[in-house]
């Protein structure tokens, strides 16, 4: 399983390098409107959803995993999350969080069980980091926010971000654990459903 693993992210690697390189091939075709169609292309394929909740927190969600520790670039990720924090704050007043919390929740897709949870420490995170901080924070200097990671199972593989204000951060994580704790109960009346099934 350990070189398997090993195998599939190398390919996983190799991947990424092939799509950043085809994202360009369109423009030397020489045609004019190449970037727009690969622009439009990326927001299809990678649907990145964000906005405000009710406690006025700022909620990023990627629709991929991100933490992968290893070599490479994460243009990738600047190349489709820029772009989509650049339309979204287009006609909107400025939002600086000043004294905050930047929350990364990676969510692991629970019908694979099989698969490990990777490390935090990467520089996907790091380059998110950055996008955010240039819509709404002044930047991610520790002076500005502190940094909170979890990885959690749920319903499918995706990633969310979160920005809260230093003072909001019990009500979130309390949120949190009121959230696995129910996410728990549902599990284990659906295991004592399949049973009675059986």
């Amino acid at each position: 399983m350990q070189v398997a693993y090993e195998q599939a992210m190398r390919l996983e690697e190799t991947a990424e390098r092939l799509v950043l390189l085809t994202r360009v091939l369109p423009a030397y075709t020489g045609s004019d409107v190449a970037r727009l169609e690969v622009d439009n292309t990326m927001k299809l394929c990678i649907p990145v959803d964000m906005g405000f909740t009710a406690e006025g927190w700022f909620r990023l969600c990627i629709p991929a995993l991100l933490p992968k520790k290893g070599n490479g670039s994460a243009d990738y990720i600047r190349s489709f999350l820029y772009p989509a924090m650049q339309e979204y704050f287009q006609r909107k007043e400025p939002v600086r969080f000043t004294d905050c919390v930047l929350v990364y929740r990676h969510v692991y897709d629970r019908n694979r069980p099989e698969r490990r949870m990777r490390d935090h420490d990467n520089i996907e995170t790091n380059m998110v980091s950055d996008i955010v901080a240039m819509y709404v924070m002044p930047d991610d200097a520790p002076s500005v926010c502190s940094h909170y990671e979890c990885s959690v199972m749920g319903e499918d593989d995706h990633t969310e971000v979160f920005v809260v204000p230093r003072m909001d951060f019990p009500q979130w994580l309390l949120q949190e654990n009121e959230s696995l704790k129910e996410e728990e109960n549902s599990d284990e009346k659906t295991l004592e459903t399949d049973k009675k099934d059986m």
